[in-house]
């Protein structure tokens, strides 16, 4: 009985030295699970705070993006209108060319109409002065 109770103290001692041994074990292994805890905890923060700037980041790219796209309505409105504008000009102009031109052949055609009336005229002045040169030489004559 005396060794009985030996050896199931000896078994009691040993299962206590294994408790202990598991005991530290498990509070080793708690410290290292709550310290990789606080560490996916920090990398998750940093991975939210990473998205959310992303995320941020988008927002303003769609906003400045959506700001571009108006401006580019804008400036292709712009741009139609000042075509329109342009064409506009060039039928006027082409209409004011046909003038031009519809003038310039009208003063040509009076350019050469007076140069006509004046060697006509400058022919009859040149006779009407023979003329009188005659009357005044006759006129001389008869004094």
């Amino acid at each position: 009985v005396a060794m009985e109770t030996v050896s199931l103290e000896h078994q009691i001692q040993s299962v206590h030295r294994h408790i202990a041994f598991l005991k530290k074990e498990q509070m080793e292994l708690l410290h290292a699970l709550h310290l990789e805890i606080l560490r996916l905890q920090k990398h998750c923060s940093e991975l939210t705070h990473d998205l959310e700037m992303k995320e941020l980041e988008a927002r303003q790219q769609e906003v400045l993006d959506q700001e571009l796209e108006e401006k580019c309505r804008v400036m292709e409105a712009q741009l139609q209108e000042k075509e329109k504008d342009n064409l506009e000009l060039r039928k006027e102009l082409q209409h004011k060319e046909m003038l031009v031109a519809a003038l310039r052949s009208s003063l040509r055609n009076k350019e050469r109409r007076f140069l006509e009336q004046l060697k006509r005229r400058s022919h009859r002045v040149t006779i009407l002065d023979t003329e009188l040169q005659k009357q005044t030489e006759a006129a001389a004559y008869l004094s």
